[in-house]
């Protein structure tokens, strides 16, 4: 009798514990396959965002570069060291307005591009305390003509950007 009964459990013991195990391979490979989907669907919608934010940020280089900004900014007196601090707010302004952006970009690449903000702002403190450059627009002048023949330091920086963009996109 006892052997009768362990010939009828121990086939259904082991039944259930195959199927215990099938049900555990089966659930984790769905969880997986869940995860994936969600990954995928993630990078999919976050895709346009990191790209706009590529693109804000190559606006707010070149926006900040000093030829460019010495062109857009007139000097509203003749005061050099007031048309200094007009420049120097609308560089700040420019990259408080794009500080989040830095969220979808490499440490490395937010680092290039306040190197690139800090040089700019020093380049437009050493034309302006040169001795030479009597008012605003000798300064504006100056700026412009110091970029006529070499790069602007956010030259790097989007060339930095540029790169980063072809690595994400896979080119």
């Amino acid at each position: 009798m006892f052997q009768q009964i362990l010939s009828f459990c121990l086939p259904a013991v082991i039944v259930a514990v195959l199927a215990y195990f099938f049900f555990q391979l089966y659930f984790k490979n769905e969880d997986k396959k869940r995860n994936y989907q969600l990954i995928k669907d993630l990078q999919r919608e976050a895709l346009p965002l990191r790209l706009q934010a590529y693109e804000r940020l190559v606006l707010l280089l070149d926006r900040t570069s000093p030829q460019k900004l010495a062109l857009r900014v007139a000097p509203a007196t003749a005061d050099k060291q007031a048309y200094e601090l007009l420049l120097i707010e609308h560089i700040n302004a420019e990259f408080e307005h794009n500080i989040t952006q830095q969220i979808f970009v490499s440490e490395n690449l937010w680092n290039v591009i306040l190197i690139s903000k800090n040089a700019t702002l020093q380049i437009i403190h050493r034309i302006a305390t040169d001795t030479n450059i009597p008012d605003a627009q000798k300064l504006r002048e100056a700026i412009i003509t110091e970029f006529t023949n070499k790069p602007a330091p956010s030259t790097n920086a989007i060339s930095h950007l540029v790169n980063e963009i072809n690595t994400f996109i896979g080119k």
